[in-house]
Order: C-alpha cells, then structure tokens, then sequence
C-alpha cells in the first residue's frame, strides 16, 4: 500500500532515464547511503506488510488459547516481515514496465532508476534466502515452507501469470494474502487446523472487496498499463455486485469461526458488527453504481479504507477473545 502514499503522486525524476542507476546520485536532501536504504525499503511494501501482520499476530493468540511466547511472536514477525518484503520486491522487478505506465506508481525506486533491476532481483532473492532460513530454524520448517509457498504464489502466479492476463487475477492471487494466518499458527503449534482454514477463506473472500474498489479509483491507471482489472472491463455496477457477492461471503464466512473455533462474545460482537457496516457500504456502492454514478460519486475509496478497518476489528477479536475466556475460567 505504498503507493497509496499522496507523495506517491509526485516523481520528481520522472524526467530521467528510468533504466539509468540514480542510486548514489547527489541531490536535494543528501542522498546518500541514507536514501539508498529508503528505496530498497520502499521496494518491499511496508505498508503491506503492517496489514499481513494485522492478520498474523492475533492467530497466534488464538492457536495458544491465551498468550503465545514473546520470543516466537518477534522471531515469527520478522521472519514473515522478510518473506513479504522478498515477495514485494519480486513483485516490483517483475511489474517494472507497467508500473512506469501508472501515475500512482511512477516514483517507485525502478522506475525511477535509484535502484537497477538486477539489484531488485538480487535483494529480492537474498530476502527469499534469510526469510526461509530464519523461519525454519527459529519458528519451525512448516511456517517457512508455507512462507515460501505463499512467496512462490504471489511472484509466480498472480505477478507473472495471472495479473496480466485475467480479471480474476486479484481473487485467485490474493490466496497469497491470506497465507499468513496458516503461518501464525503453525508457528504456534507446527500444524494447521480448521480455524486456522476458515480464517484463510475469511481474507481470500475480503480480498475482492478490499482491492476492487481501489482498481475503480485507479481504472484509467490500469486501462493505460493494459492491466485487465475487473473495473477495467466490466461497468462499475458489475463490479459493485460482485463487492457485494464477496463482502456477504466473507462476513458469514467469518461468523463460521464461532463454532469451529468456540469463539465467545467479543469475537462474535467484533464480527457481526464489523461486518454490517462493511455490508452495508458494499450496497451503498452497489446502490450509486446503479444510478450510473462516476468513480467521483461512488467514492469506491471509502470501502477500501473500511476494509482495512474491518480486518482490524475482526482479528482485534480474534486475539482478545482468547483471553477473555481465559481470564473467566481463571
């Protein structure tokens, strides 16, 4: 979500040769190894990663039924960190070319030049490397082959496959966003369980509603890159319907939690309170689709935002609900 930044509008070089290696050019502000840092971070996605950790923490809370160790929740954390970071920097090397053709997208480091393809790629595979070792020495080897697996998914699959080629490229591409719950807890019991699958779905069913109100904010960015988004070849009221199709699954997806995992009444409260309002702005891009409403009435961005929102809320309760019971049988 990096480019979600307001400055990321801005491309102060957007004049200069973007295959040319700017990474240890003077400038305003001094850029030296100080800058250089900055855009091998800027590669990996931060803001991206902050949400996957939103998802990965609370599972941890609640495959341990209560407090998980300090020590496995940081080792778990990083090692996740560095694999997400490796997948994002992937992602950048291998979408260069388009992210040149997008204004929201056009001050990333490699398209700028700052930072050279090869030394994306060789940052990307060296994050791959530590990410994997770090996870399997110091969480277990199931967490890190899941890690690379979802790695493997999110490059191979929906970066090189299926992005450029199919509407649907964010649905099936974004399993790999939901491969952090299954790693948080396996991480915490060196297995995977139904909780921990129905809380895979419940994210795989948020990523199309999440996503596609954004590709309707940013459509004529994708139209220009010849990226199929749904909001690039369907109408808005099409897409909004299948918003809506979505968020209903997701929302009862996450209320099958409550007996599979015998959640209490945070966890259901934090749901089904989260999820009407989520349900509600769904329709109500669906309702000004139908009138034949433009992106600047639709305002598809307030759903994005709230869908950020709502993934707080949901595992907000994941991880607390634990301990409420845990705390009452006490």
């Amino acid at each position: 979500m990096t480019a979600l930044d307001p400055r990321a509008d801005l491309n102060p070089r957007a004049d200069l040769d973007p295959r040319a290696d700017l990474s240890a050019a003077p400038g305003p502000g001094g850029r030296g190894p100080a800058f250089v840092v900055g855009q091998y971070v800027a590669l990996t996605k931060p803001r991206i990663i902050e949400l996957l950790l939103i998802t990965t923490v609370p599972v941890m809370f609640l495959a341990e039924r209560g407090v998980p160790s300090l020590w496995l929740v940081v080792a778990t954390l990083i090692g996740g960190s560095l694999s997400a970071g490796a997948a994002n920097t992937l992602n950048c090397y291998v979408d260069r070319d388009i992210d040149a053709l997008m204004h929201r997208t056009s001050n990333r480091p490699l398209v700028t030049g700052t930072i050279t393809p090869r030394a994306a790629l060789v940052f990307g595979a060296a994050l791959t490397l530590v990410s994997t070792v770090w996870l399997g020495l110091l969480v277990n080897w199931l967490s890190a082959a899941l890690a690379f697996a979802a790695l493997a998914f999110y490059v191979g699959v929906y970066s090189v496959l299926l992005k450029r080629r199919t509407s649907q490229n964010i649905v099936w591409g974004g399993a790999a966003g939901c491969m952090p719950v299954l790693i948080g807890w396996s991480a915490v019991t060196s297995s995977v369980s139904w909780s921990a699958l129905v809380l895979f779905m419940v994210i795989f069913f948020w990523t199309p509603p999440h996503y596609w109100p954004l590709s309707m904010k940013f459509r004529d960015d994708y139209a220009a890159a010849g990226v199929p988004m749904l909001p690039v070849v369907e109408r808005f009221v099409v897409v909004a319907r299948q918003v809506v199709a979505y968020s209903w699954a997701m929302v009862v997806t996450s209320l099958v939690l409550v007996p599979v995992a015998r959640m209490g009444w945070v966890y259901l409260v934090a749901a089904v309170v989260a999820g009407a309002l989520f349900i509600a702005e769904a329709h109500r891009l669906l309702r000004h689709a139908r009138l034949g409403s433009g992106a600047s009435v639709l305002k598809p961005m307030r759903l994005f935002h709230f869908s950020i929102t709502y993934l707080t809320i949901l595992f907000v309760g994941v991880a607390i609900d634990p301990l409420v019971h845990l705390t009452i049988l006490r």
